[in-house]
């Protein structure tokens, strides 16, 4: 039977690229994977670099690659833009798809695509595929992003690029007109965005403790006992730090959830928008567990090099010597026995729980799992994970609050301080999961409201 060709699929069979570099080969290399028929157009169409294998593309001059096809991809640096004004009558009526990006923002007072529709205004120009790189093109979207935004002016010029990155398997965003373009322009010159509270917050609780305990533990000793422990700065000092701020950015993670939750029980709906600072609280909870994982592992490896430090040596080699000197014995401390096992036991439970909950925020792991199992993990283990590390930290401090030693310059200890965000988040978890308030929580979350009596009654009397 004779396959008829709408005029659709004959826009869709050959695509055209400007550019030969490496995001021109592997865009096309992706196109034609997918079934489109690919030309490249190229100063030098005869010393442009091996293109795709397998790809059964050519090589034309621009004029003749731009009028074999209606949709061309733009992949060359603005700087090189001038020459495509020569070709402004070939590209009349073409969709331009402009895939640049700048080095730094503002480098120009217009967007590069403003600026290639000022130089060809009979074309219609898009924004887009700028977001990715040319080796999330070569892997996939599964393997990378999967978003790619567009703009333009014209609504039928960004369908057809729609329809291109669909079925190359993304999903589209659309921004809108043209003059967003300086927007997607500015995307991939962001550095970390998602990560710059998470790190911010990471650097100040860190500094914090780092000189609330130089304070408290080295220059007390040198100010009051005329001792010098500034060498404990490199190794005791930070797997104190670590520690104290990896538990502080755990419980960060959880607290936004049972604000959100405790929002939704006053207002008695979940329709209502919660306000700005919690949403982005809440969108940043991955990359502040990612944080608080990397610095518990740093307490643990601290921890494992404690006893070959020359400072532990030593100690253990001179109170040996003086027990035999005096010819005595420590007495066995079975409750010292069980506080220490314990101790060492709930941190290796707590950072292991830590590690799952890491390995599953991973993409490749978080896709194949349902909802209910990711959820499972990350808000049931993982208010298990805080509850252990927070008894990992009682542990540690067992009666030392009791001891007023401990209390130098009537500083309190780190661990003490460390303690009050977690504490207060397992107490309000504790709350939430009474069955009577949970109940009325579930319901909420399942669409019910609390209606206001007043209103009730103003309803009633309407009726």
């Amino acid at each position: 039977m004779q396959k008829t060709c709408t005029p659709a699929a004959t826009e869709q069979e050959m695509l055209c690229i400007f550019g030969t570099g490496d995001l021109g080969r592997s865009l096309g290399q992706r196109l034609f994977q997918t079934g489109y028929k690919v030309v490249y157009g190229s100063r030098r169409p005869h010393s442009c670099g091996p293109l795709p294998p397998g790809t059964q593309v050519q090589s034309m001059i621009h004029v003749a690659a731009a009028q074999s096809a209606r949709l061309v991809f733009v992949c060359i640096h603005r700087e090189n833009y001038n020459f495509l004004e020569t070709l402004a009558p070939q590209l009349k009526g073409k969709v331009l798809v402009d895939v640049s990006n700048n080095l730094k923002k503002n480098m120009y007072p217009e967007a590069n695509a403003e600026y290639l529709q000022r130089l060809i205004p009979g074309a219609q120009v898009v924004k887009g595929f700028n977001t990715l790189s040319a080796w999330a093109l070569q892997n996939g979207p599964s393997d990378a992003s999967r978003q790619v935004y567009v703009c333009g002016n014209s609504l039928e010029a960004k369908q057809a690029v729609i329809e291109v990155a669909t079925k190359l398997g993304f999903t589209v965003l659309d921004r809108g007109s043209l003059t967003a373009a300086r927007e997607l322009e500015d995307f991939p010159l962001q550095l970390f965005p998602e990560w710059r509270l998470p790190l911010q917050l990471a650097t100040g609780l860190t500094a914090f403790f780092f000189f609330y305990l130089l304070i408290r533990d080295v220059i007390y000793s040198y100010v009051v006992n005329d001792k010098d422990i500034s060498f404990r700065i490199m190794a005791s000092l930070a797997n104190k730090v670590f520690p104290i701020v990896s538990l502080i950015m755990l419980s960060l993670c959880y607290l936004p959830g049972v604000i959100a939750a405790f929002l939704q029980l006053y207002r008695g709906t979940k329709y209502k928008r919660f306000p700005d600072w919690l949403d982005r609280w809440m969108l940043c909870r991955k990359q502040l567990g990612l944080v608080a994982l990397a610095l518990a592992s740093l307490h643990v490896l601290y921890t494992l090099i404690i006893p070959i430090r020359y400072y532990v040596r030593y100690r253990l080699a001179a109170h040996t010597i003086s027990q035999i000197k005096e010819n005595k014995t420590s007495p066995f401390d079975t409750t010292m026995a069980w506080r220490t096992d314990s101790y060492y036991v709930i941190g290796i439970l707590g950072f292991g729980l830590y590690l799952l909950l890491g390995i599953t925020s991973l993409p490749s792991v978080s896709n194949v799992l349902s909802w209910r199992e990711f959820s499972f993990i990350q808000s049931k283990l993982g208010y298990l994970t805080l509850f252990f590390c927070t008894f990992h930290t009682y542990l540690y401090g067992w009666d030392k609050f009791l001891q007023p030693s401990s209390y130098k310059w009537f500083m309190l200890p780190g661990y003490m301080l460390s303690l009050v965000v977690p504490s207060v988040v397992l107490v309000l978890k504790l709350l939430l999961l009474l069955p009577c308030v949970d109940s009325t929580l579930t319901r909420i979350r399942q669409g019910w409201e609390r209606t206001d009596p007043e209103q009730e009654r103003k309803k009633l009397l309407l009726t």
